[in-house]
């Protein structure tokens, strides 16, 4: 990619380069970094293809195709990812909201709305709430909900606030700096959470977009891929409002292991959801 062009020009270009790197999606890469580095859409280059790029935009268009070709996801280098139809800010400690879990928030979503219809309010505590991605979908689609989101790391709580605050759901939404339940006080009608559940040894055979991207913390789940979901068994209940329920997303083949570790702690499944793939993604529990 070298020298000015039109439009159309540096989105073909953009979509070579991808395609020979291996990006299994080239043609939406292109469209997204296309608009992110130019600010002209896919309907700008229908109705404009011959459209000049300016040196500076053409600069930052080859720049972030180099970006993707080193397989950086194109939704860190766009800095945002839709999840749940919202739009959601990321940084380098949270990790980029995938479709897969939607499934849990699907799952969760009937519940969340029975226990408004019948107390008025509903207390959700989400764990490693990232980039607040499941807590702020739940508030979000019930507004007698509101959310506790806690996560270990500073940096993630940061994003998660700045989410709120855009999304205009700061009233219903409040950070906790907490180790999963060290420093959680009260009871919760739910307690949500996408943990991490790869197992150690699987770490480095993962797609590079997500080995050196993803911060670690949210991917390694131990040896056998199971420590969290065990920590959260464990100490969940204290925390468990009456008639309330706890839900997990899983790793492909883990709901034995994981029904398991919870039924261990006197918990039983309640229901699950499938992804889009069809594998069994969210688990819910209840006492």
């Amino acid at each position: 990619m070298t020298g000015t062009a039109t439009l159309q020009d540096a989105y073909d270009d953009a979509v070579a380069h991808l395609s020979r790197a291996g990006s299994p999606t080239p043609d939406l890469d292109a469209t997204l970094l296309v608009e992110h580095t130019t600010g002209m859409t896919a309907l700008d280059r229908l109705t404009g293809p011959e459209r000049a790029l300016s040196p500076r935009q053409h600069q930052a268009l080859r720049t972030a195709v180099a970006r993707r070709m080193n397989h950086e996801p194109v939704h860190r280098i766009i800095g945002w990812r839709e999840f749940y139809g919202l739009p959601l800010s990321l940084n380098g400690h949270t990790l980029v909201p995938r479709p897969d879990t939607e499934a849990l928030v699907d799952l969760v979503i009937p519940f969340v709305r029975r226990r408004v219809e019948a107390n008025g309010k509903c207390r959700v505590l989400d764990l490693g709430t990232g980039s607040g991605a499941i807590a702020l979908a739940i508030v979000n689609q019930v507004p007698g909900a509101t959310a506790i989101g806690s996560d270990i790391s500073l940096d993630a709580l940061d994003m998660a606030r700045r989410n709120a605050q855009t999304l205009g759901l700061s009233d219903r939404f409040q950070p906790l700096h907490s180790n999963w339940f060290s420093d959680v006080r009260g009871r919760f009608d739910l307690i949500v959470s996408n943990p991490p559940y790869i197992p150690t040894a699987t770490i480095p055979t993962l797609d590079p977009d997500v080995r050196d991207h993803d911060p670690l913390a949210a991917l390694d789940g131990g040896t056998d891929g199971l420590n969290a979901y065990g920590t959260i068994a464990a100490r969940a209940l204290p925390h468990l409002a009456e008639g309330g329920r706890i839900a997990v997303e899983i790793g492909k083949g883990q709901r034995a292991a994981v029904a398991g570790l919870f039924a261990a702690a006197g918990l039983q499944v309640d229901a699950s959801a499938r992804d889009l793939g069809g594998v069994e993604r969210a688990v819910l529990f209840s006492a």
